[in-house]
């Protein structure tokens, strides 16, 4: 994202407006998305017949159903849109089962792409059909908006309940309540309006992997960042060795060497005192972490990072690591994003410079929940656990992000291709709401419990499909 220095107008909410014309355009055009946009190059989907099915009983006014998708890259919406624009209809096709085209949902996403992603961005998603959400308050507009899409729009509806990427695919960041909430909403909608459709959520996993590992481009890459963080001088030639040990040894000691630089930031620039130091051996070298003290300090320079910013706004650090990146996201929009500035031109010079300052000061301010929001997910074992090319560059990608932002880059989602990826999309078992109505609605109590078994359903069923 941009650096930002200037105050701007509030950030309105983007309206669904559904042009089927631009859906079947954007349809026509993603096999050319995918090959100039994305390093992905093969797509393939297991129980794909569960959609079709859904797809039929929804158009025949049978069912209401939400598509809630794991959220492991930013590639992920091309995956979704190829899964519904290409797999389903090749496979009714096949099942002799006749669907209305085109085959598309409405989505719920982050109002906060478009300010990353491109303005096109708040042209083009509520034309396909999504609705914008802010995900560190409560947005009532945009919620009303997905609510009555759920219950009442002309397709299925989408959303990642991880909230953002994660990094990870062989990892489920804990999922937010709003899925499960919006489903007895839906539920409740649909016994107001005396209808008698089913609700369901449909767990769909989504896996990356690399068709060749690209152990050459990592092992440049690792080099690359080891030059960056002053591990090795500049203009170092990568190692000729590949193997496991290696590989793995170089990760972890540039793992544990921004672990240590960024504790010492911490500590010295902002007053919280963190195990910087660390322990050396009586040869001077810094003596290798165990992936639990590894972890403990990783989570310990996360909070910190988290408090630094919460201090500024004058925060709670309250919640999990997610729920306060939410928060001070918000935060900080409010502060650049002013609802009580709709023209910023009309103020006094005094004024601006005023709202200015304080717009760039949030912005900053919000560099440190940027850094934790990438690692929420890092567990400190994820490679030694399961020595593979995909762990490996996901944390490699990861702490290249990291150095990224610290350098000042532009844009930190602009990552490096390192190869030629496969997409395997599984989709599980439909989890019925309907059938949980009757606890939800007994009182407050039970249906605040009632969201929260979903969601922990739906957080072990996301899990299980993990191959």
């Amino acid at each position: 994202m941009a650096r930002i220095q200037q105050v701007q107008p509030p950030l309105e909410f983007l309206p669904p407006d559904l042009n089927l014309t631009v859906v079947r355009g954007m349809q026509s055009a993603l096999p050319l998305l995918l090959r100039s946009r994305t390093s992905i190059r093969s797509l393939s989907a297991e129980n794909v017949e569960i959609l079709v099915n859904l797809y039929q009983q929804f158009q025949a006014g049978k069912i209401r159903f939400l598509m809630a998708f794991r959220h492991p890259s930013a590639d992920d919406p091309y995956c979704l849109a190829y899964l519904l624009s290409r797999l389903v209809p090749q496979t009714a096709k096949e099942m002799k089962v006749p669907l209305k085209r085109p085959i598309h949902s409405h989505f719920m996403y982050d109002r906060g792409i478009p300010l990353w992603a491109g303005s096109i961005m708040s042209w083009l998603y509520p034309k396909l059909g999504g609705s914008s959400i802010l995900r560190g308050k409560i947005d009532r507009q945009g919620l009303r908006s997905a609510r009555d899409l759920f219950a009442n729009g002309s397709l299925p509806m989408a959303a990642a309940p991880e909230g953002a990427t994660n990094g990870h695919s062989e990892i489920v960041s804990p999922i937010e309540p709003g899925i499960s909430q919006l489903g007895f909403w839906c539920a409740e909608d649909l016994q107001k309006a005396g209808r008698t459709e089913t609700v369901l959520i449909v767990p769909i996993g989504l896996q990356y992997q690399y068709i060749t590992p690209p152990w050459e481009k990592l092992n440049q890459l690792l080099t690359s960042m080891e030059i960056d963080a002053g591990l090795l001088p500049a203009g170092s030639l990568p190692p000729n060795d590949l193997s496991e040990t290696s590989l793995y040894d170089r990760l972890y000691r540039l793992g544990q060497h921004l672990l240590t630089e960024m504790e010492q930031y911490y500590s010295r620039f902002y007053h919280h005192p963190l195990p910087a130091a660390g322990s050396t051996d009586v040869s001077g070298k810094t003596e290798r972490l165990s992936n639990e003290e590894f972890s403990n300090r990783l989570n310990g320079l996360l909070d910190v990072a988290l408090k630094v910013a919460e201090e500024y706004f004058a925060l709670p650090a309250a919640g999990s690591m997610i729920d306060r990146c939410r928060r001070l996201e918000q935060a900080a929009w409010d502060y650049i994003y002013r609802e009580d500035i709709k023209n910023p031109d009309l103020l006094s010079p005094l004024e601006r410079g005023l709202a200015d300052r304080i717009a760039e000061e949030a912005n900053l301010r919000a560099w440190h929940m940027r850094l934790v929001e990438s690692f929420v997910a890092v567990t400190g074992k994820y490679v030694q656990e399961k020595f593979s090319a995909e762990r490996f560059a996901e944390t490699t990608l990861l702490m290249h992000d990291l150095l990224t932002r610290i350098k000042g880059g532009k844009n930190p989602f602009n990552r490096p291709q390192l190869g030629d990826q496969k997409v395997l999309i599984t989709v599980g078992q439909p989890i019925s709401v309907s059938d949980r109505w009757d606890s939800y609605k007994e009182n407050r109590r039970s249906a605040k419990q009632a969201v929260a078994t979903l969601t922990q359903d739906l957080q072990i069923a996301l899990e299980s499909l993990i191959r």
